[in-house]
């Protein structure tokens, strides 16, 4: 599996976004291209402790989820949204495109970061671990709509 600490990986989905117009339509899911790029932005904020969205630890997600945040098994199209990172709302897909793009740049600066605390959710986490399941997430939208 990519990470996103990986130069190649990060100029990768940095490419991609940069495809990504206001106009992409969703290959599956209910999730409109400013609602996604905003949607995107969860994750990040999450590692960058810049929100941790009230989630409380689960053993749970822990047992039955966590392995599938960065393994290299895709994820299935249409999985559930976790209720905090959905909106029913219009995004202006360029501010939150340009949102998304700095969180991924600040994201990218602690690529020798070697401690992490752990996620709200599903507890600790490796560096590693960290940086491939921000690559799955982004890349798994960015497929959505087509990038």
């Amino acid at each position: 599996m990519k990470s996103i600490f990986e130069e190649n990986a990060y100029k990768e989905i940095k490419g991609r976004l940069e495809n990504l117009n206001e106009n992409a339509k969703a290959n599956w899911g209910k999730m409109n291209v400013g609602q996604m790029v905003w949607h995107c932005q969860g994750p990040l904020n999450i590692i960058l402790e810049k929100e941790d969205y009230g989630m409380k630890p689960s053993w749970l997600a822990k047992v039955f989820f966590k392995k599938s945040l960065y393994n290299d098994k895709p994820w299935k199209k249409g999985l559930p949204t976790a209720k905090f990172l959905k909106t029913r709302e219009d995004k202006n897909f360029n501010s939150e495109k340009a949102k998304l793009k700095a969180l991924l740049d600040e994201t990218y600066t602690h690529k020798d970061k070697s401690e992490w605390n752990p996620h709200p959710a599903f507890g600790y986490f490796t560096a590693q671990q960290w940086g491939q399941m921000q690559y799955k997430h982004l890349d798994h939208h960015l497929k959505q709509f087509g990038v």
